[in-house]
Order: structure tokens, then C-alpha cells, then sequence
């Protein structure tokens, strides 16, 4: 399957110092040798490759995400430049969704017009919908970042709403999961992900066990084993699903009706639809997703570069086609598990365990068969006809 999403690095460092990034306080320390900033022919090489590819694989629809470190820190008329650059080179023919991953405290009217003007949409990192669900979202300095972030979401909403692409958002158990979500809502995001922490059985998630060194399979369902990533998940899909309207999409819980429906998934945490996403570093090096650095140092790279390199070279790289190689690439655990076709395995950084690769189940396993069967549950439930309900005294 060619790529159809393209992750462009344009900026390699970050204003805040989150205490939980697993980019730059993770096993990863690929980024300190890299440039901060993408160069313009880095760029202009990138659009190229994207175009080329796009052109090979007569691509009607691709996704371009503009990524950091903080991407805004280039300013936004260069990211707008960079989007026309790529819509330009792809032709006419083709649809460009572009879109910049920020963590929202640089957004001014100003970055957020220039942006609305190239068609850029603007998704927001946050932890919650309050100064008190961000408190390890700092600065270098250790300032709070909340009440920057929470301006440029609203600003979003009240003056350019179509250039709003919603709020991402990391679980945290610790939270009131119907509190946070609510919290959310009053910023007015379009959208929400919600993503589950990259952790995986050698450095398990806050509150899920690790294997134990003689482990020969992890526990990771059953009886005993905690879910309460699960439990805050469901919380969360009650109250959305209840709401007698849609106050927002939440894509994890969208996804996972559409794949208990047999539609297609669209997300690395649920299905097995192969991963059709790529990254470009600040120096041109292809890479596989980010998730992957949660495991070790160097898991994402290839040794491919956009100089000398097409993304045709990286689909052919062993660590893609695993990744695109559906239930085969799963431990033999889940092929035989009856969520195969809606769980997929979870995401992969999640499967990781030192010495063992990536063909364990998903540290969430148990937490994944919570949620899937909850949702379950529920669409049965709306979906099944009334039981009718005989009168006193009639014939039964």
C-alpha cells in the first residue's frame, strides 16, 4: 500500500518540555544530532518526493501533517508556503489535507489567518480542557503553557472554525474521565483523539504491570489484569454516546463502531488496515512513525534519505512491510482472539518488548477488550429490535 500521509518534521525542537514527552525524554536521542529546522531545500527536496509519489501510485486524496518538535516556531507563512509547494507539485488533480500539529501557544489572529488562507488546518495538543490537567505541560523555565494554548483554541473556534481540526489529548486514569472530556468540550473542538500513552511491556503505561524477565508471554488479558485505561475510556464513550447529539467526534470511538459495523478503520490503534503513514526528519531522513521512539533508540529510522531516496525505498523497508503486513505480523494470540478484526493488535509501539520485537500483544490488550466489547455491548443495545411486551391477561 503507498503512503497517502506524509509527517514533515519542519521544525526538530519543541517551546515546552512536557515531563512525559517521549520524544525528547524518551530512549530516542536521534533529534539531538538532527538540525532544529527543516532547511528550504530539505523542503523543496520533500515536496518533490511527495509529488513523485503521489504521481506513482495515482493518488487522488493525501494527508500532509505539519510536525515538530513545534512546528508554529518556523513561523506561519513558511508552513503555508510549504503546503502550496506540495498542493502545486501533486497537480490539480489531487486533494492536499493539510494540517499543523501545535501544542496552540504560539496561535495568534495573525499565524491563525495566514494558515485559514493556505488551507492549513490547526490540531491542538492539550490534556485537558483546564490549567489543572496540564500542570507537566511547562516551558523550559517550568511556566505553565495552559493559558496560551487555551487562547489559541478559542481563538480557533469564535474566528476561524473551519481551520479548527480538533484537540488530541493523551489518557490519563489518574483524571475524571466524564470531567475532562466535558472540560474539553467547552474549548469546542470539532474533533477529539483521544490516544492511549505510548508505553509498551518493558516500560509499561502508569498503572499497568511489565513482564517479568522470565515471562515467556506477558498476561496480558484475563482475569486480574487492572483495565483502567479501558474503564476511563468507557466512562467517556457513555457520556459521548449519550448526549443525544454529537457534541464532537471522538475518532477512537468512531473508528471502533465503524470496524464492529465491518467498515474500514482509518487510525494504528484499532483495525488492520496496514499503515500508509511516513515521516520526514529535519535533515531529509525517512522515518517510520514517531510512536516507535517510545521503544528504543533508533526504532523508527530506515537509513533512508529524501535525497537520495524515494518513498517507494521506504515501502520496501523491512520495518514497513511488517507494519503492512496485517494479522501475519501479530502474535499468535491475537490471530486466535474472536476482536481480531476490530482490535488489529492495537498500535504497534505497544506490543514491544526488549528482546522480543514487536509480536506481543499490545500492553493494552486487556484494556482493548474493555473498551471494544463495552462499545459492543452498547450498539447492540441501540441497534436490536424492542422486545414487545404482552398486556395483562393476553394470550401469550
Amino acid at each position: 500500500m503507498p503512503f497517502a500521509q506524509f509527517i514533515v518534521k519542519v521544525h526538530g525542537r519543541c517551546n515546552l518540555a512536557c515531563r512525559y514527552c517521549y520524544l525528547y525524554a524518551g530512549p530516542d536521542r536521534t533529534w539531538r544530532t538532527r538540525p532544529a529546522a527543516a532547511s528550504p531545500e530539505i523542503l523543496d527536496r520533500t515536496a518533490d518526493r511527495i509529488a513523485e509519489h503521489a504521481h506513482a501510485h495515482a493518488l487522488r486524496e493525501l494527508a500532509l501533517v505539519l510536525h515538530g518538535g513545534e512546528p508554529l516556531l518556523v513561523g506561519a507563512a513558511r508552513l503555508g508556503a510549504f503546503a502550496d509547494a506540495v498542493r502545486d507539485r501533486a497537480g490539480p488533480s489531487r486533494t492536499v489535507h493539510a494540517t499543523v500539529q501545535t501544542n496552540g501557544t504560539l496561535l495568534t489572529e495573525r499565524a491563525v489567518t495566514t494558515l485559514a488562507r493556505h488551507s492549513v488546518r490547526v490540531g491542538i495538543s492539550l490534556d485537558g480542557g483546564r490549567a489543572a490537567h496540564n500542570t507537566a505541560r511547562t516551558d523550559h523555565a517550568g511556566r505553565p503553557s495552559f493559558a496560551a494554548a487555551a487562547r489559541g483554541a478559542r481563538l480557533l473556534a469564535a474566528h476561524r472554525p473551519e481551520a479548527y481540526a480538533g484537540i488530541l489529548t493523551v489518557v490519563d486514569p489518574r483524571t475524571d474521565p466524564v470531567e475532562l472530556y466535558e472540560s474539553l468540550l467547552e474549548l469546542r473542538p470539532p474533533a477529539l483523539d483521544l490516544l492511549l500513552p505510548h508505553g509498551n511491556w518493558t516500560s509499561p503505561p502508569p498503572g499497568l504491570p511489565a513482564a517479568g524477565p522470565g515471562d515467556r508471554e506477558p498476561a496480558a488479558a484475563g482475569p486480574g489484569r487492572p483495565t483502567p485505561y479501558g474503564d476511563w475510556l468507557t466512562a467517556v464513550f457513555d457520556r459521548w454516546w449519550r448526549a443525544g447529539r454529537r457534541e464532537t467526534r471522538v475518532r477512537l470511538f468512531e473508528e471502533c463502531l465503524a470496524l464492529l459495523l465491518g467498515l474500514p478503520g482509518a487510525t494504528e490503534s484499532l483495525g488492520l488496515d496496514p499503515v500508509n503513514a511516513v515521516v520526514v526528519e529535519t535533515d531529509g531522513a525517512i522515518e517510520q512513525v514517531d510512536s516507535l521512539k517510545s521503544a528504543y533508540d533508533t526504532a523508527a529510522a530506515t537509513g533512508l534519505n529524501i535525497r537520495g531516496h524515494s518513498f517507494d525505498d521506504a515501502l520496501r523497508h523491512p520495518g514497513v512491510a511488517a507494519r503492512q503486513a496485517g494479522a501475519a505480523a501479530l502474535a499468535a494470540a491475537c490471530r486466535a482472539c474472536p476482536l481480531l478484526t476490530v482490535c488489529g493488535g492495537g498500535h504497534y509501539a505497544h506490543r514491544y518488548r526488549a528482546g522480543h520485537g514487536f509480536t506481543q500483544r499490545s500492553v493494552y490488550c486487556a484494556d482493548l477488550d474493555r473498551l471494544i466489547r463495552h462499545v459492543a455491548a452498547r450498539l447492540t443495545e441501540a441497534v436490536a429490535p424492542p422486545v414487545p411486551v404482552s398486556a395483562p391477561g393476553a394470550p401469550r
